[in-house]
């Protein structure tokens, strides 16, 4: 029987986790440093932070970790799998070199064009005059992106010229270095596959709600919901996608020798020209997880070890379904959470755990998104009403969540 070790606390790495621990070859999970509300599904919480590389590396080796997986992006970009590799242990995830497809967006950006991948034509900057020179030349809105890990919140999009100063200006501040892009018209959607080497698996297409209020107004956030699949996405459009954006990008990364076992998460954009890419993701995406994994009928374990052996794994989907995720965060997110609010103590199995602390078995908020609940039916319109419907049912007077999760599909 097979040890595996997630990577990382969040919501993301209870879905990982709680799947990985329904492969019938798969006896215990371990997450590092994982969160108290994971172990209601019994994986092991360890006190490690995900940063410490050494001590998740002697960690795996003593209790005979026979897989890792690695869930957020911070460590992926600073080399976590090197470190992995360098020990001969069995690990899921780009190497440093590879990561820079989302870590460094100049470079990823650089790639599509490499690549002939299509996406907004854009420029780099680390200048101000010269970033509002260029800015100025493209109508508006455009789009302000900081270079950079930014945890999906480091990007503006910028409708008025009064505003513009003012954010390209921010943006160099917070990370020295942004991207002034073409603003794309159209329909955003989640791509996700795991590949291994040249061997690919697609997962079914998710839709994330990045925006704090509903009808996706406000800031942008880490995600406040999904829903999967996404009937407006045909397969027409996915067969596109695959051919003008997947097909490319792993042709690119074997000529530019960045193959590697894990996952690549396209955010899409649906355009009048056809599927462009917005960004790459090297993890994957967080609430789409809560709701692609659940979908997920084959072994979970088998199909991330075949990949990281560069064989093609068999794997099965449910097709009947609709699965639905909303995310409750403490209020003030995504710019200051309120901490240290108790949670329910009734809520149901069907929960995935974010941001939370233990005190005296009780649990308490720790950051800004607290926990994804999701349920599934045959049409979106019922699992949209069977999660709402549970949530009416707990006392959520302390925290925040949209009430309008999978609104483009109804």
């Amino acid at each position: 029987m097979a040890n595996v070790l997630v990577i990382g606390s969040g919501a993301r790495e209870h879905a990982i986790a709680a799947t990985m621990l329904k492969s019938p070859q798969v006896e215990n999970v371990y997450s590092a440093p994982g969160n108290p509300g994971m172990k209601k599904d019994n994986i092991h919480i360890v006190d490690i932070d995900e940063m410490d590389f050494p001590s998740l590396v002697e960690f795996a080796k003593e209790h005979r970790v026979d897989l890792t997986f690695v869930g957020p992006e911070v460590p992926l970009s600073k080399g976590i799998v090197d470190a992995f590799i360098a020990a001969r242990l069995q690990v899921f995830g780009p190497d440093e070199s590879a990561a820079r497809l989302e870590s460094d967006k100049t470079f990823a950006k650089g790639f599509m064009a490499r690549n002939n991948i299509p996406t907004a034509k854009f420029q780099t900057f680390t200048d101000f005059a010269a970033a509002k020179s260029y800015a100025e030349e493209l109508s508006l809105p455009l789009v302000v992106k900081e270079n950079g890990l930014a945890a999906g919140k480091g990007v503006t999009i910028v409708k008025a010229a009064a505003d513009l100063d003012v954010t390209i200006k921010m943006a160099l501040d917070k990370s020295g270095e942004i991207l002034i892009e073409e603003f794309l018209e159209g329909e955003e959607f989640s791509l996700m596959l795991f590949v291994g080497g040249d061997k690919k698996v697609i997962f079914p297409i998710s839709q994330d709600h990045k925006k704090i209020y509903e009808g996706e107004t406000g800031p942008n956030t880490g995600g406040m919901g999904a829903y999967s699949p996404v009937p407006h996405i045909t397969q027409d459009v996915l067969d596109a996608t695959v051919q003008q954006i997947v097909d490319p990008t792993m042709a690119g990364l074997a000529k530019e020798d960045l193959e590697f076992a894990g996952v690549i998460y396209i955010g899409c954009m649906l355009t009048k020209q056809g599927p462009k890419v917005i960004e790459y993701n090297l993890r994957l995406g967080d609430p789409e997880t809560q709701v692609l994994l659940p979908q997920l009928k084959s072994d979970f374990y088998q199909m991330t070890s075949d990949l990281i052996n560069r064989k093609m794994p068999e794997v099965q989907w449910q097709s009947d379904e609709f699965y639905l995720g909303v995310v409750i965060s403490a209020p003030g997110y995504p710019t200051s959470p309120k901490q240290h609010i108790a949670l329910p103590e009734d809520l149901p199995g069907n929960v995935f755990y974010a941001g939370v602390t233990e005190e005296d078995g009780m649990l308490y908020s720790s950051g800004g998104r607290i926990f994804t609940l999701y349920n599934h039916a045959s049409t979106l319109e019922c699992a949209q009403a069977k999660v709402y419907a549970e949530l009416s049912r707990l006392d959520l007077s302390g925290f925040y969540y949209r009430k309008d999760i999978g609104f483009r599909d109804l």
